[in-house]
């Protein structure tokens, strides 16, 4: 049973994390903010109550993987990872700035980053290779994969999607960001997806839909997943693009859209609004 506390703590982690990201893209005056706000839910499940990964031992021999396969949106990972104390916030403060390490797109350089991404279509391949490797090595990890929507017109994603379900890979869970957006429209009018979970089951996965703007529901989600059933699992994660942020949601130029200063301070105030009331909420609890 999901406890009250967990999904307050969650919530307020996300909650700080959306600010977080809000300042990362303004001060560097660059980014991806409209899908890195609607996935910061699933990052902050995954890093928070679902993988094994541990910042004291980045590279230990089971921890889970995780790639960000939609790896434009990287500024939201950062702060995932930055919160999970993988990297130290002197370090984000940099992000867009001459020489720091941390690129537009993930890097292996950063600490608690598996794999390089960011050309899209190429992180389930990778994650369908790891996923045969646990299982030629017999080792317990799991691997979990971040996909867009906008990126399943790939056509290597379902060369992936094919092998996954010819190896069995129960060990893999593939997530897609489905908020319905991408860079130059909506998703069904650039390239139709639906029905997409039936596709995918036509591979061989076995495939769940979330409310991926809805901490509890992801949780629930993956506690549905059994890691020995012999299919691989997809996550239909249902979101709104610009999530959290009122003037950013649903709208299509916040892709990779850059707040001006009206924009930011509004968008500040909101979030640090909304940061009180789950504190608040969370305190009341613990009492």
């Amino acid at each position: 049973m999901i406890q009250k506390e967990e999904t307050s703590y969650l919530e307020y982690t996300a909650a700080k994390m959306r600010r977080r990201l809000l300042d990362v893209v303004y001060n560097a005056q660059t980014g991806h903010i409209g899908g890195g706000l609607s996935s910061i839910n699933m990052l902050t499940v995954l890093y928070f109550h679902t993988l094994n990964v541990d910042p004291e031992n980045p590279e230990k021999e089971n921890r889970d993987r995780f790639i960000m396969s939609k790896g434009h949106c990287v500024e939201a990972l950062y702060c995932a990872l930055e919160e999970k104390k993988f990297i130290d916030p002197e370090l984000l403060n940099n992000y867009g700035t001459y020489n720091s390490p941390l690129a537009g797109h993930p890097t292996v350089k950063v600490p608690g980053i598996e794999v390089n991404t960011g050309a899209l279509g190429h992180g389930l391949s990778v994650g369908v290779g790891l996923a045969i490797a646990a299982k030629m090595d017999q080792k317990t990890y799991n691997t979990f994969v971040l996909m867009g929507d906008g990126e399943q017109g790939e056509g290597s994603i379902y060369e992936a999607a094919m092998s996954a379900g010819h190896y069995k890979l129960d060990n893999l869970v593939a997530i897609i960001d489905r908020n319905g957006l991408q860079i130059s429209d909506k998703t069904e009018n650039v390239m139709s997806l639906e029905p997409i979970g039936e596709r995918w089951k036509a591979f061989g996965w076995e495939v769940f839909e979330t409310n991926g703007d809805d901490i509890r529901s992801i949780i629930e989600t993956f506690g549905k997943i059994d890691y020995q059933s012999g299919k691989p699992h997809l996550i239909i994660s249902k979101t709104t693009k610009g999530k959290g942020i009122p003037c950013m949601e649903n709208i299509l130029k916040w892709h990779h859209g850059i707040p001006n200063e009206q924009e930011y301070n509004e968008s500040l105030s909101e979030l640090n609004a909304c940061i009180d009331r789950i504190h608040q909420s969370l305190n009341s609890d613990l009492q």
